[in-house]
């Protein structure tokens, strides 16, 4: 449980350390791609918390995922379209959706937690 929290501090000491600027033209794919993490990240916290995880689809859906959204951003550039606003649109809903399915199983498991403490 210790190394993503390593994880996470070493990649924000070195984040507000370097000064990176992503150029513009590439702004689009970078939000696609930190929307398709961060769906990926929540569809696995869901799937943990409902145990069925299982990580060859946790891998395989966050690889799929950023090669089809950026493939349909490149397609949308190419095509003089702003067709990356689907995927944004798509992974929003799918990151929504999964917050909210994530927050209904810890509040019912606090809840059942709370009545077992409660009874005798």
């Amino acid at each position: 449980m210790w190394l993503p929290i390593l994880g996470l501090v070493i990649g924000v000491i070195l984040g507000l350390s370097f000064q990176f600027r992503v150029p513009e033209e590439y702004s689009s794919y970078l939000s696609i791609a930190v929307l398709a993490a961060l769906d990926t990240i929540f569809g696995g916290l869901r799937a943990y918390l409902q145990n069925s995880f299982d990580i060859k689809v946790f891998m395989s859906g966050f690889f799929f995922n950023t090669l089809l959204a950026a493939g349909l951003a490149f397609l949308g550039v190419y095509m003089g379209i702003d067709l990356y606003l689907a995927a944004i649109f798509a992974f929003g809903v799918r990151l929504f959706n999964n917050i909210a399915v994530i927050r209904r199983i810890l509040i019912g498991r606090w809840f059942r937690e709370k009545e077992e403490k409660t009874l005798p």
